[in-house]
């Protein structure tokens, strides 16, 4: 039995920052020379990011200063910014409004009411608190207060194929199960001050979102609704790339929480993902050249790159991605989803293949038919 995608919703902040823009700003606030913020704008320019959303700024306009309060100007050179407490203050404030968000246009899509929902996974890794977003979706979605609760935590940008992955052993469990999937990160509440290489990259690439997936039985939708016309979630699959612990990381800071990336994370995907992969797919009797669409999670644009080098794919194989990565930035969890949202209203061709890398360095995989 396969878990059937029957809706997927999306949502962001409402305001918006431009690359340029969030490069000056980026300059502004940590004190940077006009040696380093020409070399911020260089990095801004080349992440691929042209517009982002986050939960911290107040307008789309106007004087850069004026549009945000949360991360003030730094005192001096080592000043670290907000700390991690008033970072999880911020995500206990505006996480659960934008997952409810999501969540509510993924069950108006899949024409499906919140009392036939029997299973709620969330997923996140840039926030937590207790009562979190799972109790706000209970409370704003009026789920049953029977739901079966899942929680897909700190995993990256891949969590929310985790998070499938949980949505599809519950429907094959359960012939009757409708899982709610939800994926919230505010990674812009994770800025970090300073010249940490690696930072720097984090905070030119991360922005904010959430994502919603309503799932249930491939052969039968509980609450009526026809199922043709929709994706499934045919199998998943996980490997862990070797040497890699330390090739990215995220970790739990004074001020903020901090991701370390190697730069060698490109070379590790081109040398190791097309065997692991072929052995995988070749399992389930097909090869990359079967595979019709592919959803490749944009880490930055050298991880869509090396896939592309790894399989053999052409630069428009990947066009979608970019596309979600220019407009939204990598919302980490939720940014799959994104573009399997737009995949499949463009009614991309089957098999598809999404593909995600997350700390560790772990590859996830899941094929939809």
């Amino acid at each position: 039995m396969s878990l059937h995608v029957a809706g997927i919703g999306t949502a962001l902040p409402e305001h918006t920052l431009g690359w340029e823009e969030a490069a000056e700003l980026h300059a502004t606030f940590c004190l940077v020379d006009a040696k380093r913020a020409r070399t911020l704008r260089a990095l801004y320019r080349r992440s691929g990011v042209r517009t982002r959303r986050s939960v911290v700024l107040r307008s789309s306009d106007g004087p850069l200063e004026d549009r945000q309060d949360f991360y003030p100007r730094a005192e001096h050179e080592d000043d670290p910014g907000p700390s991690t407490s008033a970072r999880m203050a911020a995500y206990e404030e505006h996480a659960p409004a934008l997952a409810l968000r999501a969540a509510r246009s993924a069950l108006e899509r899949a024409a499906t009411p919140s009392a036939a929902v029997t299973h709620l996974v969330t997923v996140s890794c840039t926030g937590f608190v207790a009562p979190g977003v799972e109790m706000a979706l209970l409370d704003g979605l009026g789920l049953p207060p029977s739901v079966e609760r899942t929680h897909v935590g700190f995993m990256g940008c891949h969590g929310a194929l985790n998070g499938l992955r949980v949505a599809r052993s519950f429907v094959e469990a359960d012939a009757a199960a409708v899982p709610l999937v939800c994926a919230v990160e505010l990674c812009s509440l994770h800025f970090a001050y300073g010249w940490d290489p690696e930072m720097l990259v984090a905070n030119a690439l991360f922005a904010d979102g959430a994502a919603a997936l309503v799932g249930c039985s491939s052969e039968r939708a509980p609450w009526g609704r026809p199922t043709s016309a929709s994706w499934r979630v045919a199998a998943s699959g996980t490997v862990r790339m070797s040497d890699s612990a330390e090739a990215m990381s995220w970790r739990v800071g004074d001020h903020g929480f901090r991701m370390t990336l190697s730069a060698d994370v490109p070379e590790r995907i081109e040398a190791e993902l097309r065997p692991w992969l072929c052995a995988w797919l070749s399992e389930r009797g097909l090869a990359p050249t079967d595979i019709a669409t592919w959803a490749v999670h944009p880490g930055g644009p050298r991880i869509l790159t090396s896939v592309e080098s790894a399989l053999g794919l052409a630069p428009e194989a990947n066009e979608t991605a970019r596309a979600i990565l220019a407009e939204r930035g990598n919302m980490s969890s939720p940014t799959i989803l994104f573009i399997l949202e737009r995949l499949r209203a463009a009614g991309a061709e089957l098999p598809c293949v999404a593909l995600a890398f997350g700390p560790g360095l772990a590859v996830e995989a899941t094929l939809f038919l």
